[in-house]
């Protein structure tokens, strides 16, 4: 039996190999891999994993087309987490190949799936997740903003579409549907497309593998809709960040073993401390035998968070493998480059905050 993954699921996938298999992704290799300009850490360590027709946004890059880009906000919380930092970094790698790129903010969804009054959501929108975004990353010049609950043609499309998706589909895609998660993911098919509205371009979505729903739900219904030549959205699918005790990707169920943004520096740090490495028992025997970095959470946040520089990296993983280095520097190193991390975001958002005015928020006529 394929192993599910959805939007509203917590799992920490065992082989990606078997995900790119039975959710119709392509591998992220190092074929494509060389026909991208400058890729970013991402990519170069193959954190990303799978992908969807990327060769349509690198031929336009190539050839400087138009495309866009697509990602979300969904207000549910005051906390973000180390998946949405990844996602960031991947829309800002396309920003800057000159991507025009679209945010959401799905006070829809949140009011469907989670209860989040609209006059919340946009309330969390401004104050808290559209900075923390910018703060990460995120180019508000290079920027669109818009709230599903204002944006009529996202509606009104979502239900165009919906006849083009059956339940029987809908229960492959996301599992056991209900009411309230069928609105959701009939909305975030149109989301995808929005950048397509007003003129056809290819839109490649950076996500978790947690949503490849809506990817293969959107890309299904855009071959059956035929008054409009969509293009099928593109996507690159990264790996999950695994939760510190190394039981499953990073859950805020489980607060000790989760690293939000932002979080308290000193808190992250003694979080760290404690994290799953893979080292020995004793420093004699990891000294003689050496540590397995690759399981080792540690590792996997310097890999895919923490360390820039490939060469410093590598240097790290034959330390380790070699008894050279013990688990408590490794913890060091990575606590005090998050505390880091942390102090400098906060600094971002407080300066994205002030700026909140200058964004490029749609403004819909009124209905």
């Amino acid at each position: 039996m394929a192993e599910r993954i959805d939007p509203w699921g917590s799992v920490l996938i065992d082989d990606y190999n078997k995900i790119i298999e039975n959710y119709g992704m392509e591998p992220f290799d190092k074929k494509i891999l060389s026909k991208l300009p400058n890729p970013n850490r991402l990519m170069r360590r193959l954190v990303v994993f799978g992908h969807q027709d990327l060769g349509r946004i690198v031929d336009a890059i190539k050839k400087k087309k138009d495309f866009a880009i697509l990602t979300g906000i969904m207000p549910s919380s005051e906390k973000l987490h180390l998946g949405t930092k990844m996602v960031i970094e991947m829309v800002k790698y396309f920003q800057e190949q000159g991507g025009k790129t679209f945010v959401l903010v799905a006070d829809l969804e949140s009011l469907a799936t989670r209860d989040v009054p609209l006059d919340e959501a946009k309330k969390r929108a401004l104050e808290f997740y559209i900075p923390a975004y910018i703060a990460l990353g995120l180019n508000p010049k290079k920027t669109v903003f818009y709230f599903q609950s204002k944006n009529k043609k996202v509606r009104d499309m979502s239900v165009e579409l919906s006849p083009r998706l059956t339940l029987n589909e809908y229960r492959a895609l996301y599992g056991e549907p209900s009411a309230p998660k069928i609105i959701s993911s009939l909305t975030q098919i149109s989301d995808i497309l929005f950048p397509q509205f007003d003129k056809v371009q290819p839109v490649v979505v950076p996500v978790g593998s947690d949503q490849s729903p809506h990817l293969r739900a959107t890309r299904d219904v855009v071959r059956r809709y035929k008054k409009v030549d969509f293009i099928p959205p593109s996507a690159t699918y990264h790996k999950f960040t695994p939760s510190l005790d190394g039981s499953m990707k990073m859950s805020k169920s489980k607060p000790n073993s989760f690293i939000s943004i932002p979080e308290d520096p000193e808190k992250v740090a003694k979080k760290i401390m404690k994290a799953k490495t893979g080292g020995c028992d004793t420093i004699e025997e990891q000294k003689k035998v050496g540590g397995k970095p690759e399981e080792c959470v540690v590792f996997e946040l310097f890999k895919q968070h923490l360390i820039e520089d490939d060469k410093e990296l590598d240097k790290i993983f034959k330390d380790c493998k070699s008894g050279k280095i013990m688990c408590g520097g490794c913890k060091k190193k990575a606590a005090d480059i998050m505390k880091k991390f942390m102090i400098d975001f906060n600094d971002k958002f407080e300066n994205a905050k002030r700026n909140i005015s200058k964004l490029n928020i749609l403004e819909f006529e009124c209905e």
